[in-house]
């Protein structure tokens, strides 16, 4: 009597006690005191102190000189005709026209050339001054006023009066602690075009003139 036996590939390969499975895939064992952080945990590069201190510098500049483009087209605080015009000092105590000077008519009234609160509103060896900061942080000043409309700490509006010329007008402005040169940023009043009927009838009203600056200089 014979007796039927199974193809030895038929059956599943089982390793003996000792002996590793061709097919079984090995783990190193981890380190308890070790461990491999995730994908999220792990730590970006580190900041270099000197990329801190140039972004630091750059925002300081930025803060203090703010882009010529940032600046607005002022209308000059009074039509007058300016007699002395800006004179950059070559030093600080150094002779020179920090602003500019105009010859008005007595009693004529000065006008903020830009809004801002007043930093200062008093006299200064026997003369009138008013100092407007704006919103960029620039100082404008406003001297040789017979008389103010504002004090200190008052905020003031685009055209609104500053006070009273006493024939003589002073207007400076400082950024950074610098005086620079008005001129640039006061502008004139500049009609804009329009179409006018060919067939007699009433044209419409004109649009309302613009401010026309010069090209702000470049520090």
């Amino acid at each position: 009597m014979t007796s039927s036996t199974r193809s030895d590939r038929s059956l599943p390969l089982v390793p003996r006690r000792g002996q590793i499975s061709p097919t079984a895939t090995t783990v190193a064992p981890r380190s308890p005191g070790r461990q491999t952080p995730s994908r999220r945990e792990r730590p970006g590069p580190p900041t270099r102190p000197w990329r801190v201190a140039v972004l630091g510098v750059l925002a300081a500049v930025i803060l203090a000189y703010p882009s010529a483009a940032s600046a607005a087209c002022w209308a000059p605080p009074v039509q007058g005709v300016v007699t002395d015009p800006f004179r950059a000092p070559a030093c600080r105590w150094c002779p020179g026209n920090r602003g500019l000077e105009y010859r008005v008519e007595p009693g004529t009234v000065v006008r903020a050339a830009t809004g801002g609160t007043v930093t200062f509103a008093g006299t200064v060896a026997g003369t009138i001054y008013v100092v407007v900061r704006s919103v960029d942080g620039w100082l404008l000043t406003y001297g040789r006023l017979a008389s103010r409309s504002v004090g200190t700490a008052d905020r003031v509006l685009t055209g609104a009066p500053i006070g009273v010329a006493t024939g003589q007008l002073f207007f400076g402005v400082r950024v950074g602690g610098r005086y620079v040169d008005p001129a640039p940023y006061l502008g004139r009043r500049v009609g804009r075009p329009r179409l006018v009927p060919a067939d007699g009838r009433a044209p419409r009203p004109a649009p309302p003139a613009r401010l026309r600056c010069p090209a702000p200089a470049v520090w």
